[in-house]
């Protein structure tokens, strides 16, 4: 017996012991990482920027320390550090190319478009892009068509098939369970309601989505054409034709592609551009290592703001499955301190957001109200920036949107869900009540719908929203309420819509709104620092313990395409607000 102590003592401490080593190489790991990080790199002569584009691109980049250190996959690439990249790479005399690979982008058109016009202006300075990819879906394709050459698997494909709209509608389906909704909105185009109330869009929303799509499509034919020297008409007939089932060969007849190799034989090609041997290695360089090239900030700081997701008050009951969000508490602070910082002389805000909550975006624009009294603000809109999105905006000095980016939409609405039909009827829950005065139990969803007068009662309220945000979009484009009646009523917009009825000021990306606020503070020499700052090394090794479980592409993986039905009733059960100034989460734009 005595033995057997002895050896389960000895088990548990040799455990101990080895955890403890295990930590200690852990913490030696980590500490690499940071000092990796932070250690600045210089490109070797003849490199070669490598873009590995897949997936979705977000607007910056996560930090995952956790997946460095177990050896999982790093987290993606944000495309503020892809347009970082391509830029320094471009006045980079040590890199003489870019290689481009890529099969899935899963990216809206605004995303993609700032993308590619980067790689345009990248090939001003003379230098050349190979592209290469097993397969091209729409976006990817679109990506690669402003390379030099365009190689593809012997066996790959091209997916090349136009762009539509295909909204969901739960409103049958909620029924069928006994859960009915009651709307109350200010705008015919306000269209995210129909998805609850309706079967069908209306014939507003189908107006706006017909002018989105196609406006959207000939962006993308107009820019392969151009680039491919392939007709508008016959890049039209490829998408009718469904080419992704097409056989390979005729991808080159049709000259969207250059020639097939597979991947290790595109080596060769890229060797050639360099002039090395075949027995040379080819010097690559990742956007990570390219944002570690020295470069000394000069002259004054315009700072860049980072919002994406939808407006909130908080992020714990609506934002239960991303962590991605714009929490107006949070964003208020935030801006509050950059109006304060006396080294920071302009401010960009970039921007992707479908809107939110009424009231967040209130606060919101009243923070960069306070911030524009003090300093110039210029937003910068990525792939959405309505509704909501649009209210926190409509008071900068200067809007800046890409061609194919939704914004507008003004217009308020609120959700009223009822399940009285399934407690009652279905379930068989009775109700009775006593109250102190004629609306106590206003707002209990359970028992019944709510009457006319407290409907009207709401009303009123979304009413006096809907008056307040164009109140603030009159007043920051300096419209009068009329004029902004006339492109208000929820109507969303593309941006190169939008500029011709002064919703924005300018089209393009993320450089020019950053050359505008610098115009604007009158600054010669400026460099940009982005915010929010991340937060130092072992408070994010904390919060990724805690939440990198990265559950909302668990669910999505595990769901497939039933996350997006899954989607829309977790975000209405976490919208309890009543005023609502969003566009449809789902507008199914592909």
């Amino acid at each position: 017996m005595k033995d057997f102590f002895k050896n389960v003592l000895a088990t548990i401490v040799g455990i101990f012991g080895f955890g403890l080593v295990l930590f200690i190489f852990g913490l030696l790991g980590l500490v690499g990482i940071v000092a990796s990080e932070n250690s600045s790199k210089k490109i070797a002569d003849n490199s070669v920027l490598v873009l590995n584009l897949q997936g979705t691109i977000k607007e910056r980049a996560d930090n995952d320390l956790l997946g460095k250190l177990t050896g999982g996959e790093l987290s993606q690439i944000g495309l503020n550090d892809l347009l970082s990249s391509i830029a320094k790479a471009k006045n980079d005399s040590h890199v003489k190319g870019i290689y481009i690979e890529t099969s899935a982008l899963a990216n809206n058109y605004g995303t993609l478009q700032e993308l590619r016009n980067a790689l345009l202006d990248f090939k001003k300075s003379g230098k050349w892009i190979i592209a290469y990819g097993d397969l091209y879906t729409q976006g990817a394709y679109y990506i690669a068509s402003v390379a030099d050459k365009i190689y593809l698997n012997p066996s790959g494909m091209i997916d090349i098939h136009g762009i539509g709209s295909q909204p969901m509608y739960i409103k049958d389906l909620a029924a069928k369970f006994g859960i009915h909704y009651q709307v109350v909105k200010v705008g015919a185009y306000k269209s995210a309601t129909e998805t609850y109330t309706s079967d069908r869009m209306s014939k507003a929303n189908r107006i706006q989505l017909t002018a989105i799509i196609n406006g959207t499509w000939n962006t993308v034919v107009k820019a392969i054409s151009t680039s491919r020297h392939i007709s508008k008409d016959s890049i039209n007939s490829y998408a009718d034709h469904l080419i992704l089932l097409a056989d390979p060969k005729s991808y080159k007849k049709d000259k969207l592609v250059d020639g097939f190799l597979y991947g290790d034989e595109v080596k060769g090609v890229i060797k050639k551009k360099l002039g090395i041997s075949d027995d040379k290695t080819i010097s690559q360089v990742s956007p990570e290592e390219m944002d570690k090239v020295d470069q000394h900030d000069k002259g004054k700081e315009v700072a860049v703001y980072y919002a994406q997701g939808e407006i909130v008050l908080d992020n714990t009951a609506s934002n239960f499955v991303s962590q991605d969000a714009i929490v107006s508490t949070k964003v208020c602070k935030d801006l509050e301190k950059l109006k304060n910082d006396d080294d920071v002389k302009a401010v960009v805000i970039r921007l992707s957001s479908p809107g939110g909550d009424a009231y967040a975006s209130e606060q919101i624009w009243h923070a960069v109200t306070e911030l524009k009294a003090k300093k110039p603000v210029v937003v910068s809109m990525g792939d959405m920036a309505a509704s909501g999105g649009y209210y926190m905006s409509c008071n900068a000095n200067w809007i800046v949107a890409q061609p194919t980016t939704l914004t507008g939409s003004i217009g308020i609405f609120g959700i009223i869900r009822d399940f009285s039909e399934l407690t009652t009827k279905k379930l068989g829950l009775h109700f009775d009540q006593v109250q102190t005065n004629k609306h106590s139990i206003f707002g209990d969803v359970w028992a019944r719908p709510l009457n006319a007068e407290e409907l009207r009662l709401v009303a009123g309220n979304v009413n006096r929203g809907y008056q307040l945000f164009r109140t603030r979009v009159a007043n920051g484009r300096k419209m009068t309420i009329p004029q902004v009646e006339r492109i208000a009523q929820g109507h969303v917009w593309l941006g190169m819509d939008a500029i011709k009825i002064g919703l924005v000021d300018q089209l393009g990306g993320t450089d020019m709104a950053v050359a505008k606020a610098a115009q604007l503070a009158h600054l010669k020499d400026y460099h940009t620092k982005g915010y929010p700052q991340p937060c130092d090394w072992t408070d994010r090794f904390m919060k990724e313990i805690q939440h990198n479980n990265n559950l909302d592409e668990t669910i999505k993986a595990t769901l497939g395409d039933y996350y997006e039905p899954f989607l829309l009733l977790r975000e209405l059960n976490s919208h309890q607000e009543l005023l609502q100034a969003r566009i449809i989460g789902n507008m199914r734009i592909q």
